[in-house]
């Protein structure tokens, strides 16, 4: 009992020494929390940043960065970290459960410089993660919502159909015939994604994982929700961001959905290989689709105040993220028709 008391007071100590660096409001106080660094800026404006209170201490401040989140983060370490191997900044101090979402606010470990490798090895590792916390009984994350910021995959596919001809035009104008496009609308109206739930990290784009020297560390899980389990798949694999250009090739995307089938296999979760494979182009085809729709949307409005989580995307990176969704859509659309010719023969 003296031991847990101690253990206890021990850890009040610490997490209100951490607290001392955050002013009431939210907001850092710079008296003590000094030569603040922005790291990136969030939906709502608010800046993460890495602050040293002495030339060889730092840690990263994180308030609220998105205002529909409030709460999520914290929710997610108290009730599923304990599940994870240690792949996440570890959480050193959070304001109180009860905070309002202007003053709610987080500091974590300084994991120092990342490296955002998006190679062959890296890759693999993080789909293997994926297939790991897939399998985790998602009775335990009751107090998870059923979608994060983006629109569920089924709206996705409504709203292309409600705006067919100016898909129809978006992918004329990029090379990507009509009538390619109207195989796609064609078999969407006989597809169905599977409603298995699993807990997603909701926003594994490929500025959200990185090697923290040999560690591979997946950050910012404010948008964790329960969804399918292509959500965080194709996010791995091919969703692209501005800031974070890469290269998939079709071997890799292969590759990297064996290991994933591989990996739940050994977790004791059998999936049939050429179904998941079928199913998985047509998803990526769909959010690729909106993806398109969306960066194109984004490209008009170059010139105005053209925010998107909290950055001003130059049209050069635009148009880069463009490129390279375009190449997921023409790569994905051609594995689920060569899916859909190998389920008929």
């Amino acid at each position: 009992m003296i031991l847990l008391l101690h253990f206890i007071q021990k850890s009040w100590v610490a997490m209100n020494r951490f607290h001392q660096y955050v002013n009431a409001d939210g907001t850092l106080n710079d008296t003590l929390a000094q030569n603040c660094e922005i790291l990136y800026t969030g939906t709502n404006g608010r800046h993460v940043e890495r602050f040293y209170v002495s030339p060889s201490e730092s840690y990263v401040f994180k308030p609220l960065t998105n205002d529909e989140q409030g709460g999520r983060e914290r929710w997610v370490y108290e009730h599923v970290f304990a599940s994870l191997p240690p792949i996440y900044p570890r959480l050193l101090a959070c304001s109180g459960a009860g905070t309002d979402g202007k003053e709610e606010w987080m500091i974590f470990e300084d994991l120092g410089p990342l490296q955002h490798l998006h190679e062959e090895e890296t890759l693999l590792r993080a789909i293997g993660l994926v297939a790991w916390w897939h399998a985790l009984p998602t009775d335990c994350f009751t107090g998870l919502p059923l979608r994060g910021p983006k629109p569920l995959i089924e709206e996705m596919a409504s709203e292309l159909y409600e705006r067919k001809p100016e898909v129809l035009e978006l992918c004329s104008s990029l090379g990507f015939s009509k009538q390619q496009v109207q195989r796609i609308y064609v078999q969407l109206e006989h597809q169905s994604f599977a409603q298995q739930l699993v807990l997603s990290h909701g926003d594994l784009h490929p500025g959200n994982y990185a090697l923290s020297g040999e560690r591979l560390m997946v950050l910012d899980w404010e948008h964790a929700h329960l969804n399918i389990p292509l959500w965080d798949v194709y996010h791995l694999i091919d969703m692209s961001h501005p800031l974070f250009p890469r290269r998939m090739t079709s071997d890799l995307r292969v590759r990297m959905l064996d290991t994933y089938l591989e990996q739940r296999d050994l977790l004791g979760i059998s999936v049939d290989r050429a179904a998941f494979l079928l199913e998985y182009g047509m998803f990526a085809v769909v959010f690729s689709l909106w993806m398109l729709m969306l960066i194109q949307s984004d490209l008009q409005r170059i010139g105005t105040d053209l925010h998107r989580n909290g950055d001003k995307w130059s049209k050069e990176q635009l148009e880069a993220q463009r490129g390279e969704t375009l190449a997921c859509l023409n790569e994905c659309a051609t594995m689920m028709e060569w899916g859909q010719v190998k389920r008929c023969k």
